[in-house]
């Protein structure tokens, strides 16, 4: 019954994805800043290639989920486009200034999103009231919640995903997300009654330019990021990962 999700950073993380077994894939853009929506060539070309369903956040920026009329007009158009290339479902979430879940705003975007699978994301992480949040985002009618627990790991915030398992009751999948590996995803099931995880499973995989200017990078001198070599989800580890939930 256990099924994974694989946060996806690229279409190459889609395939291995999908070689390794993953239920899903959750694709996005921009994995530091937590996920952005990726362009339309990614979405597009992940569809052509895979055969598992196909998720895709809608969010505009990084940062909070406090959204304008503006970014929700552009959220609006993002799932327009997602189905009309054959995404399966959205992901993403809206709250207000206070911390609660913003009813009008994810009603508006849920509306576009008629007859696709819906996830209210980790902005639920950040929301001041976590059992009243379950059960807002259950009323308004979400398939799937994607949640850390509250902390920053999933397996920081076990006690909170139990609770959240028990008062959802079947009325929405609860899928924990955030630091689920190998070595921890078997304790998360078993202690949280969760069926559904979310994880990356990537490795680095070093760049192939044998040129190499030391003394440029794109991203500035305030940000580090090793740009000869790129994040990729492995099948293997994938593989590995549903192994371990099988022999639970």
């Amino acid at each position: 019954m256990y099924r994974i999700e694989i946060c996806a950073n690229s279409v190459a993380s889609c395939v291995e994805a999908q070689k390794g077994g993953a239920y899903r894939v959750e694709l996005c853009a921009a994995i530091p800043e937590g996920g952005t929506t990726p362009s339309y060539g990614e979405i597009v070309t992940a569809r052509e290639l895979l055969d598992i369903k196909l998720n895709v956040i809608i969010r505009p920026r990084g940062g909070d989920f406090l959204y304008s009329d503006v970014e929700i007009r552009t959220m609006l158009k993002d799932i327009e486009m997602c189905r009309k290339v054959g995404v399966d479902g959205v992901v993403f979430g809206c709250l207000t200034a206070d911390g609660r879940i913003d009813m009008e705003k994810n009603a508006l975007l849920l509306n576009a999103a008629k007859g696709m699978n819906k996830t209210f994301h980790r902005a639920f992480d950040r929301c001041k009231d976590p059992l009243q949040s379950l059960e807002k985002i259950i009323s308004l009618g979400f398939d799937t919640l994607l949640t850390s627990g509250g902390k920053s790991k999933a397996e920081q915030g076990i006690d909170l995903l139990k609770e959240l398992v028990e008062k959802a009751d079947n009325r929405i999948i609860i899928m924990p997300g955030s630091g689920i590996n190998e070595e921890n995803i078997g304790k998360i099931a078993r202690e949280s009654g969760a069926e559904e995880f979310h994880l990356s499973a990537r490795q680095p995989v070093e760049s192939k330019m044998k040129f190499r200017n030391s003394d440029f990078a794109m991203g500035g001198k305030n940000v580090s990021i090793n740009e000869y070599s790129t994040l990729i989800t492995s099948a293997e580890r994938v593989e590995r990962t549903l192994k371990i939930l099988k022999n639970l």
